[in-house]
């Protein structure tokens, strides 16, 4: 199948050859990280986990959110995400080969990640990272290949491979779980510190994941003739919205926890984000212009999501528009806030802010070109076989 990843109009080919473009830059800008070192990065002794893991950290959530397409399709027989079920798969595929990526380039020197192997320790939450997203993306190749496959075919996919489908969907718990545990097992950070950090990545993944399906959705019907069904769209946008309100009233205990028990470690990092720290005479607000963006977008997208004229318009731009007001927003809240966040303050009480470089911007934006480059190339094969079979 992978032939009809080669066939393709102008439009398909621009868009990876921009893409294509990205990851070179990228390329270039990670040999000289490969060759000078992370000293090339804002990252710190203070500030130990910069843009890399937080977009990791986000990512792993993106992926994990193909889960609420899985479950209803496969375990409740909801046939009407029958179409859209594949979309999930390739999406948490692309997901998690970023997240491997960031991770790489997080650590230097990219051989540095066998030594979670070769000096493996069942005490650290790393090593149980390393099995459930390596577990979870070879589950969704074998899970997505085959059943596409047998769809190419006109049968049904074989008995034995709805094992690793279910296998998939406690996986998929696991690897948002398993990462917020890097967090919360932290006692040093007070912010992190926090029984509710799995619960608040779980709700913003089932938001964030199925808001840029949606959105993806939408688009491959303009551009691939691709129609995923309104009825999934419409079941879709219900679980996000759930989802997204369940993830910001977990944001509201955090303040409840910080303000109204005045406990200075989980307050002072509230203030930092949202309102902006005085520390010494000096007002640090790196990133509240962020804080502030994530709230302005959430209740923007919200709302274009559960108003009647907006959700049910004929346009469906609008719809478009508000899951992917959903998608940043969180991307702000988890991607940006909740990782670089937790470094403020320091556990000597000091202020260190962090800026991220150019050199890690561009790598940064390299491997998101990476995994759409991945994501249309997969999506281009889906639809194709779609294509073929309704033919």
């Amino acid at each position: 199948m992978f032939e009809k990843a080669l066939k393709g109009n102008s439009y398909y080919w621009m868009w990876l050859a921009f893409l294509g473009a990205l990851m070179s830059i990228a390329a270039i800008c990670y040999l000289r990280q490969y060759n000078y070192g992370l000293g090339l990065t804002g990252m710190s002794r203070d500030v130990s986990w910069g843009l890399y893991i937080s977009q990791f950290t986000f990512l792993v959530g993106v992926a994990a959110g193909g889960v609420m397409l899985v479950l209803p399709y496969y375990i409740h027989d909801y046939k009407a995400f029958g179409k859209i079920t594949i979309l999930g798969e390739f999406l948490a595929i692309a997901a998690l080969l970023m997240c491997l990526t960031f991770i790489v380039a997080d650590l230097g020197q990219p051989l540095r990640m066998l030594n979670v192997i070769i000096h493996a320790q069942p005490g650290s939450m790393l090593f149980y990272d390393m099995i459930v997203l390596n577990g979870y993306l070879f589950l969704n190749i074998l899970c997505g290949w085959v059943i596409l496959t047998s769809e190419r075919k006109g049968i049904h996919p074989p008995k034995w491979i709805y094992f690793f489908v279910y296998l998939s969907i406690p996986f998929a718990v696991s690897i948002h779980t398993v990462t917020a545990m890097l967090y919360c097992g932290l006692p040093g950070r007070h912010f992190w510190l926090s029984a509710i950090v799995a619960p608040r990545f779980l709700a913003s993944a089932f938001a964030a994941g199925p808001a840029l399906i949606v959105v993806v959705a939408l688009i491959l019907r303009r551009v691939a003739n691709f129609d995923a069904g309104k009825e999934a769209i419409n079941k879709m946008v219900t679980i996000i919205i759930y989802a997204a309100l369940i993830n910001v009233f977990f944001v509201g205990l955090e303040f409840f926890v910080g303000f109204y028990s005045n406990i200075p470690g989980h307050k002072h990092t509230l203030q930092y984000l949202f309102f902006g720290l005085e520390h010494h005479g000096h007002i640090y607000n790196n990133l509240v212009p962020f804080m502030k963006a994530f709230v302005l977008l959430f209740v923007v997208g919200i709302g274009l999501i559960s108003l009647p004229y907006t959700r049910y318009n004929k346009n469906d731009i609008w719809l478009g528009l508000g899951c992917a007001a959903i998608f940043i927003s969180f991307w702000l809240d988890k991607g940006v806030g909740f990782v670089l966040g937790g470094f403020v303050p320091t556990p000597l009480e000091e202020v260190v802010e962090y800026y991220p470089a150019a050199n890690e911007i561009f790598i940064t934006i390299g491997i998101w070109a990476m995994g759409a480059f991945i994501l249309t190339v997969l999506y281009k094969i889906a639809i194709s076989v779609e294509h073929e079979i309704e033919a």
